[in-house]
């Protein structure tokens, strides 16, 4: 079929009801114009990208069909959403995506009447669909639509299973729209996964899962035709009861770059638009990004020690241990979007003597507190949770800043927290927990590049529950743990009167270093205290609470991640939010040094 483009669409559309106007032969027209859209602004704002191209015809043909935002519809992962955004009268701002002041990169509540529920995380959006259609029904709002978009691997998370398992019992008027492109972030796992391709080819055998579960299934159906999903989608409306509908597309449709590596291009930074090749970046001899380390060192300390096993949920290529999953892969796992699962599985292993290194960024880690607690620390078993993106990660937002893990793993029993200032911290930490540690453990390290170019070097095993002196001082104490101690060290050297300002790096927040801290408060007459995590509950809150304990009445500045959630940005503009920014840090620990002379 051949479309004249006798004009362009998409401006004149700034709400789904000016997309209802449109006939339904002109939207493939306007898929075209919105792809193109998408893939123009990402090519140079940078941002999700394969994804959302994978359903532009979804997007459309659902906000043609159903009344929305009367209509309830979610995005489970969000990062599909750009379609959706730019359809709903965000197209003039979408540039602003991700940036400092400008819009989510997932749906926001409070950026939208047609953003039904927040969705950075995964696998949600069933429960809260459900909710909301059992909502509906008890205040007899008996006609409203209420439609769940599963896509990117999110189907195999266990809360979605949970909530199909609730929602095939119920008469919700609810329909679930499975988006089976086979792939997350890095290409599916898992029994699940195998399934619904035997469906897609033809072969599964046996009743259909999703009606096992009670649920009206229909598909798989082509989900880059919109003249199909529009017609599907009418029929739909009209059927009551839970639902589910199973559309096939393919992630990073239409620009031939991002279809051929969907891994790469799920996020691929700036690219030209045109070819699709990403733009390469100045090839300036730089040190390593933390995950490169923690690949690596895993690899180089699996090859020597059988025992070691790692585990991550779905996030393979992110964390790195795809080396690991390349090199040795009958003892390296991805379990797909299932943290909880991996914790436990982490644990089940630690009982038979292996030593897993469980990869996790930090703030999915949140999605399996109990199995940490339950399943690992109340047994004390040693599992050795290596926390990936700690501490504020930039445009991503508040979803993904991982600033709770030092108070959300403090205050568990048994459990060792540490935050490497370095990467050859981290390489001597893993070898060290390697060597069999009594307790579970948490590394932290952040998201990018560390310091060094020269970090191969050989293991040194670390004393759990020991801190360094950097620099000694007299009068003003300055305390850190993690990375962000590199940049405390600069704004120190930077000061011109710096002989009174002594630096530690504890490194462990928990155990504290408490003979060293006890030689600090002896000594200086303030104590500063900064980490990139929450203040309540962190790592200042462990000095603050020590020095109470001990009697110490020396005054304690407390740095790190104000009671609020942090808003999307770069590094450098979250971190001036939070007010943990070089000037500011510089400005006071300046001052502590003008009260002495």
């Amino acid at each position: 079929m051949f479309f004249y483009f006798l004009e362009n669409l998409l401006v004149h559309i700034d709400s789904p009801k000016d997309l209802k106007k449109l006939t339904l032969a002109e939207l493939p027209q306007l898929a075209q114009e919105l792809r193109d859209f998408i893939i123009d602004i990402v090519s140079t704002k940078e941002g999700h990208l394969g994804a959302s191209l994978g359903v532009v015809e979804l997007t459309i043909a659902l906000h043609y069909v159903f009344n929305t935002p009367t209509d309830k519809l979610i995005w489970d992962v969000g990062h599909q959403a750009y379609g959706h955004k730019i359809l709903t009268g965000r197209k003039d701002i979408f540039e602003t995506n991700r940036q400092l002041g400008g819009i989510s990169g997932f749906p926001k509540r409070s950026e939208s009447e047609y953003d039904d529920f927040g969705t950075g995380h995964s696998s949600t959006a069933i429960s809260a669909i459900l909710g909301m259609a059992m909502a509906s029904k008890l205040k007899g709002d008996v006609d409203r639509q209420h439609i769940a978009v599963v896509g990117d691997a999110s189907i195999a998370g266990g809360m979605a299973f949970e909530g199909l398992n609730h929602l095939g019992v119920t008469d919700a008027n609810a329909l679930i729209i499975l988006n089976d492109n086979a792939i997350g972030i890095d290409p599916s796992v898992g029994a699940l996964k195998k399934y619904l391709t035997n469906v897609k080819k033809g072969t599964a055998k046996d009743e259909n899962i999703f009606e096992c579960l009670n649920l009206n299934y229909s598909g798989p159906i082509d989900g880059h035709d919109v003249m199909v999903l529009v017609s599907e989608l009418e029929r739909l409306k009209h059927i009551q009861g839970p639902k589910l509908l199973h559309v096939i597309t393919k992630k990073g449709k239409g620009l031939k770059k991002a279809e051929e590596d969907q891994v790469v291009y799920h996020a691929p930074g700036k690219f030209d638009k045109k070819t699709g090749e990403r733009l390469k970046k100045s090839s300036t001899n730089e040190p390593p990004k933390y995950q490169e380390v923690f690949g690596y060192t895993l690899v180089e300390l699996a090859q020597k020690n059988e025992k070691i096993v790692g585990i991550t949920p779905a996030m393979p290529t992110g964390s790195s241990l795809k080396l690991m999953m390349d090199q040795i892969p009958d003892r390296a796992f991805d379990v797909g979007i299932a943290e909880q699962h991996a914790v436990t599985l982490a644990a089940g292993m630690a009982t038979l003597g292996l030593i897993p290194f469980c990869n996790i960024y930090s703030t999915f880690l949140q999605r399996a507190y109990d199995q940490v607690i339950h399943d690992v620390a109340l047994q004390n078993l040693p599992v050795i949770f290596c926390l990936d993106r700690a501490g504020l990660v930039g445009q991503d937002g508040p979803t993904h800043h991982g600033v709770f893990d030092l108070a959300y793993l403090r205050c568990i029993p048994n459990m060792i927290v540490f935050a490497p200032i370095n990467e050859m911290e981290l390489r001597n930490i893993m070898h060290t927990a390697q060597l069999g540690l009594d307790n579970p453990i948490a590394i932290r390290y952040p998201r990018g590049r560390g310091v060094n170019l020269n970090w191969r070097q050989d293991f040194q095993p670390i004393e759990i529950g020991t801190g360094i002196c950097l620099k000694e001082g007299s009068t003003t104490a300055v305390l850190t743990v993690g990375h962000i101690g590199n940049e405390v060290g600069e704004i120190i050297a930077s000061l011109d009167q710096n002989e009174s300002i002594g630096h530690y790096d504890m490194r462990f927040v928990k155990p504290l270093d408490k003979n060293m801290l006890r030689t600090i408060f002896g000594q200086y007459e303030q104590i500063i205290t900064i980490e990139d995590g929450c203040k309540m509950g962190g790592f200042g809150s462990a000095v603050l609470e020590f020095a109470n304990e001990e009697g110490f009445t020396k005054p304690i500045k407390i740095f790190g991640i104000p009671d609020e959630f942090i808003a999307q940005g770069t590094i450098d503009e979250t971190h001036k939010i939070a007010g943990i920014d070089f000037d500011t840090l510089k400005t006071f620990i300046q001052s502590t040094t003008d009260q002495c002379e």
